[in-house]
């Protein structure tokens, strides 16, 4: 095996530190006692104390998880049962590339594009149906059409690593379709489907673009107030709220990431 150079060494520690002291920066600020500034003052939880007390954060934190858990379900579903039928039916070759450029599009799309698409068409459909108007509804749909391709995505690299072999063992055994679904198929897909279904619900939790174009008043997500609280000054409970959902984060990609290794 060869040995790193120290110039390869230096360029990875500063890279890693480009990218992650930011994140320390504002951990350590939001348990700075000094409200201004970035003057040392003494350690405090006050300001994570005053963080749960503000009606307008919980709100917008019960939002964000609503939205998430919802779309991230949906999605979850609907991604799996896409996976399933790309990789398990016999498509020719064209419809199977013509399927993966079209599981991709979501992935590679600039996000401001798929944001803007669905003002369109919500602007379109609001003119059948007042449901559609900004809000929630809207916003869960929207997660919802990003979210499927990461799972199926997720689910399908999965699918392709267990192969067919127990399943045609099953099927040489008489096993039924539903019971080759249920009983075989899905226990070996699990670790997929719940690696899919973190990734999703990290990516709804994180989400600004999407999120902001499809919004409502009552539809505040807390990266949509971390956006306006910015605007007008960045405070010590912004500091305290940004450092909480990064940690979410982290957990949620430690937990997806061990998951998938068992």
């Amino acid at each position: 095996m060869r040995k790193s150079t120290p110039l390869i060494t230096i360029v990875a520690i500063v890279t890693v530190g480009f990218l992650y002291l930011p994140l320390v920066a504002v951990a350590v600020f939001s348990v700075n006692a000094t409200r201004y500034g970035l003057v040392w003052r003494g350690f405090t939880l006050d300001w994570y104390i005053k963080l749960f007390h503000n009606e307008f954060i919980l709100e917008a934190a019960w939002n964000t998880l609503v939205l998430a858990v919802v779309s991230t379900i949906v999605a979850t579903i609907l991604g799996t049962i896409l996976a399933i039928g790309m990789d398990r039916f016999p498509w020719g070759r064209k419809a199977n590339t013509f399927l993966d450029l079209v599981l991709h599009i979501p992935v590679v799309i600039p996000d401001i594009i798929l944001a803007a698409a669905l003002v369109v068409a919500f602007g379109l459909l609001r003119f059948t149906s007042s449901l559609f108007e900004p809000g929630l509804f809207n916003m869960v749909i929207g997660h919802i059409t990003f979210q499927i391709s990461f799972v199926a995505l997720v689910v399908r690299s999965r699918l392709v690593s267990i192969g067919r072999d127990v399943e045609e063992a099953a099927r040489d055994l008489f096993a039924s379709t539903p019971y080759l679904l249920w009983r075989v198929t899905f226990p070996m897909l699990l670790p997929g489907i719940v690696a899919g279904a973190m990734l999703a619900f990290t990516l709804s939790l994180d989400d600004f673009v999407i999120s902001f174009f499809t919004a409502g008043p009552d539809s505040v997500t807390l990266p949509l107030f971390i956006f306006a609280a910015v605007r007008r000054g960045v405070t010590p409970q912004i500091h305290a709220l940004s450092t909480l959902v990064v940690l979410i984060t982290v957990i949620m990609i430690i937990g997806m990431e061990r998951f998938t290794r068992k």
